[in-house]
């Protein structure tokens, strides 16, 4: 487990730096579908076949380790369920993976930009996370640590078919591509659902913060592609671009709406929200994310001044049940959570202060 395992969660570098839109879009992810050659998905692979795949991958990145940089190898198993489910709310590997821990791993790089999910629905799933609109940026390391991979390993592909991939929505590139989007203005000027709307119907799909089966919370939307057959990484990442490019302007838009057509109440709004956050001794996760959207937003649009924007971003993650009990050192319970949560935020806010 990464350092934070010795004392607090700790932020990954999307969490705490700032990229291209940052504003609105908070994170960029990229993913790699792959497996190895003449070995069953791991849903249908025996222990011994899938204890290989994993003695493969940690070799391989042994071997590699000049070229990876920085990289650790975790067997799950070996990380403490707490801890595993930290990484979970981090983003940095799926609840899938935790779920089947014997056979299961990741690698990961010290500032947390990039892991490799061995043995999740795939034998390897290539992630690289950055903070922004970065998806071209993203797609170029997760290929840099993709071709290093198959220098050494025989993956799966089909000359017409392309990767092979446990899901036949995967099969081609293997590619999903993602941005988190925090979209308040268009939500207070009830055009979200247009603009939603408008998003599926040019195949893209929208999911909450968690991903499919999410709900939506904070203003927080995710967007990715749905088709990986058919098309070239670089053109699914240019129209996921295009796409998230045309949503940044919505959302500035909307946003101007605000200022220009009631900057008292919206003012009132955040300011509000900061106040509650900065003294509620008792709060639940779903008041959080919205106060801190409210304050997000507040933020960008210059009403408060007194804190950094990258306070949604650390608190969406550190607010989360697990990251909250590596912080108290103890397993919580609701009402402890609630009250532990109210406090890492004023903390937060306080350390925050410009």
């Amino acid at each position: 487990m990464p350092e934070e395992s010795k004392g607090q969660p700790g932020c990954s570098k999307w969490m705490n730096a700032t990229g291209p839109d940052g504003e609105i879009v908070l994170s960029s992810r990229v993913r790699l579908a792959r497996n190895i050659r003449e070995v069953p998905f791991p849903y249908l692979a025996s222990d011994s076949q899938a204890d290989d795949v994993t003695r493969q991958i940690r070799q391989t990145s042994s071997e590699l380790q000049d070229e990876m940089g920085e990289m650790r190898f975790f067997p799950i198993k070996n990380i403490p369920p707490l801890e595993r489910q930290v990484l979970v709310e981090k983003h940095l590997i799926s609840p899938l993976l935790i779920k089947e821990p014997h056979n299961s791993a990741v690698l990961l790089r010290s500032d947390e930009a990039v892991s490799v999910m061995v043995n999740e629905e795939d034998h390897l799933r290539i992630q690289c996370l950055l903070p922004g609109l970065q998806l071209e940026q993203g797609l170029a390391e997760a290929n840099r640590y993709d071709d290093l991979l198959e220098e050494k390993l025989a993956y799966a592909y089909d000359e017409q078919w392309g990767y092979l991939t446990a899901c036949p929505t995967n099969v081609g590139t293997g590619l999903r591509a993602s941005v988190m989007v925090h979209l308040p203005a268009l939500v207070l000027t009830k055009q979200i659902n247009r603009v939603l709307s408008a998003i599926a119907q040019v195949g893209l799909a929208v999911r909450g913060l968690y991903g499919e089966g999410s709900e939506v919370v904070g203003n927080l939307v995710q967007i990715s592609n749905q088709i990986t057959l058919g098309q070239s990484e670089d053109e699914i990442v240019r129209n996921l671009y295009g796409v998230s490019r045309q949503i940044v302007e919505q959302e500035a838009q909307a946003r101007q709406i605000l200022l220009n057509e009631g900057r008292d109440r919206i003012a009132d709004r955040v300011n509000r929200a900061f106040g509650v956050l900065s003294h509620a001794r008792l709060m639940s996760s779903q008041e959080a994310m919205q106060l801190l959207s409210d304050v997000r937003l507040g933020i960008d649009l210059g009403l408060i001044e007194e804190v950094s924007g990258n306070i949604l971003k650390e608190l969406m993650v550190l607010l989360r049940p697990a990251c909250l009990q590596m912080e108290a050192g103890r397993e919580l319970d609701s009402l402890d959570r609630n009250r532990e949560r109210a406090g890492l935020i004023r903390k937060r806010l306080e350390s925050h202060y410009q």
